[in-house]
């Protein structure tokens, strides 16, 4: 019966998707600076935690301006070349900013790193529209996602340990996966092409992303579900570190465990709920339970509830994000959807900067406790917005 279940969801998935899903789990395998990037700041280069707020905060403005120009790159030279050039810049820049010490090159470095990096991942989300069906295309977007999990739960893991003997580690085998990752690319996997079904006129004016005011107001609540989920990557290995006074290697060990249970469930799960209940719903309850996982830091405290924690966020991330990426992508044409991904992706970029600043200053200021409360009102404010764009589009569909 569980392996007929497996059998059926991974069922139908194009060969082009699974080749990009080896080569996405090559590139996470790697995936350890940004997960310990607040810890190195203020353990080993000995920065404030304002101070390392403010670089990984430039990390996410570079990756901005990295998912704007990667996705105005990906309907111009195509996805495949994007993601190739920017896993290979990406490596190299990893390295790079591994051997810089001051504050101010910190920055600067950071910045680039996030702008060269980040624009690799409009082109892959095009990419998987391109090389799915769209029977098929929510469950793409979760192996995709299961490669880039089960990569997350080696990674860190690994960087755990890594970090224990000398964090440049981290930097090093970072940049080399990313590199890897573009070779093998180069390799396997053939480059997209846009079906004759999904041909359409040039864009026009009216075409634009930023015209769609409904897209738009939906990657506000995105915005606000991102914000509170990026917290899990920034403030909360803080919050292990300093208040449960964790080390490196057990932080690295809860943080795999959401890449763990992805790999094991999402898959069976979103084939159990795809095209069964509205997208906008599961994105809404997903918010819920990211609300329900800071709670528990708030009212419950042991090792067992940070376990507890982790398990809650995990299920919220894969009732809302596959569903995230496909309802942006419906609606987008063959010709735009580098325009609407790079908006997507950057509004995740935006929470990227937002989280780090918004919880580093919290905890300096009022401490951990308040940090998690502010969550959990964003969490449901993304809920209450979820529901309402679908009621709102109800109504509509009835009145026409």
């Amino acid at each position: 019966m569980v392996l007929a279940m497996y059998r059926s969801a991974y069922s139908g998935l194009s060969k082009s998707i699974w080749l990009l899903a080896v080569v996405m789990f090559i590139n996470r395998c790697g995936t350890m600076v940004i997960p310990f990037l607040g810890v190195y700041l203020t353990e080993s280069l000995h920065l404030s935690i304002d101070k390392s707020g403010l670089v990984m905060a430039l990390f996410g403005v570079g990756s901005i301006v990295g998912t704007l120009v990667g996705g105005r790159l990906t309907d111009r030279l195509g996805a495949y070349n994007v993601m190739w050039m920017s896993l290979a810049l990406g490596g190299l820049m990893f390295m790079v900013v591994g051997q810089l010490q001051s504050f101010e090159s910190l920055c600067v470095g950071t910045f680039i790193l996030g702008s060269v990096a980040e624009a690799f991942r409009p082109a892959v989300t095009a990419s998987v529209a391109l090389y799915s069906t769209v029977e098929n295309r929510t469950r793409s977007y979760s192996l995709n996602r299961l490669a880039l999990n089960l990569g997350w739960s080696i990674g860190p893991a690994i960087g755990g340990w890594l970090a224990s003997v000398d964090y440049s580690l981290l930097f090093w085998v970072d940049g080399c996966s990313c590199i890897a990752a573009a070779v093998l690319l180069r390799l396997i996997l053939p480059k997209t092409s846009v079906s004759s079904e999904e041909v359409t006129p040039q864009s026009t004016p009216s075409d634009s992303a930023f015209r769609d005011y409904r897209y738009l107001v939906f990657m506000i609540f995105v915005t606000l579900f991102a914000i509170s989920f990026f917290q899990l990557f920034s403030t909360v290995p803080l919050y292990y570190k300093q208040v449960y006074h964790l080390p490196e290697d057990q932080i690295g060990t809860l943080m795999a465990l959401n890449g763990i249970l992805i790999v094991f469930i999402e898959m069976i799960l979103v084939h159990k709920l795809e095209n069964r209940y509205p997208s906008l719903h599961l994105m809404a309850f997903g918010s819920l339970l990211v609300a329900c996982s800071y709670l528990i830091f708030n009212v419950f405290f042991g090792l067992w509830w940070l376990v507890m924690a982790m398990i809650t966020a995990t299920f919220a991330e894969m009732l809302a994000m596959p569903f995230m990426n496909t309802y942006a992508l419906q609606r987008a044409k063959a010709h735009n959807r580098g325009q609407y991904t790079a908006i997507y992706t950057a509004s995740w970029s935006i929470a990227q900067i937002s989280a780090p600043l918004i919880g580093t200053q919290f905890i300096s200021r009022l401490g951990f406790s308040m940090v998690w409360w502010l969550m959990v009102v964003l969490c449901v404010g993304a809920a209450i917005g979820f529901w309402a764009i679908h009621y709102q589009t109800k109504k509509r569909e009835k009145l026409s």
